[in-house]
This record gives C-alpha cells, structure tokens and sequence, in this order.
C-alpha cells in the first residue's frame, strides 16, 4: 500500500493518476484527532517533496518511468 511520499512517486512512475492513502491518516486520525491528520498529510507531502528532488523533478507532472530503475539493477 500507498504509506509515504516515496511511495507515491513510485506510484506515479509506474503510471497512476492518483492514490489512495487509508492507514496513514487512520493512525493519525486515531492518536491526535484532526491535528493529526493535518500534520500525516504534512509530512507525506515534505516526502513527496524531497523525493522528487532527489529524482530532479520539481513537477508531479514531470515524474514518469524515466526515474525508475530495473529490477535486476
């Protein structure tokens, strides 16, 4: 499953429009109500964030499967 902002990107190479994120938000949902809700989202968009830069990306719209490396590599 979809559990942090590598994993979005990853998704997106691969070819998804969009992901779904249930757990994340349920965990924070269930230790710090709305705050914590806010604060998972937060994070997982500093990952998103930080992971497209490692890729060279400034864009959600720039990432495809250029990023991606075999699976023999």
């Amino acid at each position: 499953g979809i559990r942090s902002g590598q994993d979005v990107l990853k998704a997106r190479a691969l070819g998804a429009r969009g992901v779904l994120i249930g757990r994340t938000f349920l965990y924070a949902l269930g230790a710090y109500g709305e705050a914590g809700v806010t604060r998972a989202l937060q994070i997982l968009h500093k990952e998103l964030d930080i992971t497209m830069a490692f890729c060279g990306r400034t864009q959600i719209d720039e990432v495809d499967s250029s990023i991606l490396l075999p699976g023999t590599f």
